[in-house]
């Protein structure tokens, strides 16, 4: 059943490529007016902003990085002074995640892994918990990882940043519950967007191959399950992790 967020303003980071597009599409087309922000390529972001509105969907472009305070609290000041209060929000940006033995990588690698996957979701939390407090209803919806469930190595950063980002979502889910605000996280499993585009065909093969479902995924496979998280119909669910991933993980 499509889900309807006509009068809900949604906030995705990383949303001009990728998953988070996918999250955007399935969010704007289900009414929600929708702020998509991007980090550093303008051309990129003003060219799926456009793609977006061809669509009939409503919104904004905003530019920011999701790990600086003061841009996350300048984006969700313009986005509620455009758009109005921000009901849904989804942690989607991401930095390059190389596959890397511990010997290789140095604090400053895990300590970007843990501003994208820990600090961000806190400050945008931040920014826009009084308003749905106010309002008694809130949706924070992570996008984790699978690599969390499947012990992915050699990948140490990610998957422990991954870790904490889950973690987070439990512990917020129970403070929040009062306040009618839920939080949960979505780990979608390896669904080849544009940063994809260079990885070895072979890893591609097997990772399909490992597949129960035979199939890869799409952005909107992970959008659905945000639009499931954001709903009026997911209002007793909190504090929840679900993988989108085919069944490819063993727990």
């Amino acid at each position: 059943m499509a889900q309807n967020f006509k009068g809900r303003v949604a906030l995705i980071t990383g949303s001009t490529t990728g998953l988070g597009f996918g999250i955007a599409k399935v969010l704007g087309l289900g009414g929600a007016k929708v702020v998509m922000n991007y980090a550093n390529d303008t051309e990129r972001g003003e060219r799926a902003f456009a793609e977006f509105k061809a669509l009939g969907c409503e919104g904004i472009l905003l530019r920011g990085s999701a790990i600086n305070e003061d841009e996350i609290t300048s984006m969700v000041q313009q986005a509620e002074e455009q758009l109005g209060p921000i009901d849904i929000v989804v942690p989607n940006a991401t930095p390059d995640q190389p596959l890397k033995p511990i010997e290789e990588y140095d604090w400053a690698f895990y300590q970007q892994m843990l501003d994208f996957f820990v600090k961000s979701p806190y400050l945008l939390a931040r920014a826009v918990l009084p308003g749905m407090k106010e309002r008694a209803w809130g949706r924070i919806i992570n996008i984790g990882s699978e690599v969390y469930q499947m012990s992915v190595s050699p990948f140490s950063a990610y998957v422990a940043a991954k870790g904490g980002q889950i973690g987070w979502t439990r512990s917020m889910s129970r403070e929040m519950a009062p306040f009618g605000i839920t939080v949960n996280t979505v780990n979608p499993g390896w669904i080849p967007t544009e940063r994809h585009v260079d990885d070895p065909q072979e890893d591609k093969d097997a990772y399909l191959e490992a597949i129960p479902m035979k199939r890869w995924g799409i952005p909107e496979d992970v959008g659905e399950a945000v639009a499931y998280f954001a709903s009026e119909e997911s209002g007793f669910i909190t504090g929840q992790t679900l993988c989108v991933n085919g069944g490819n993980s063993p727990w």
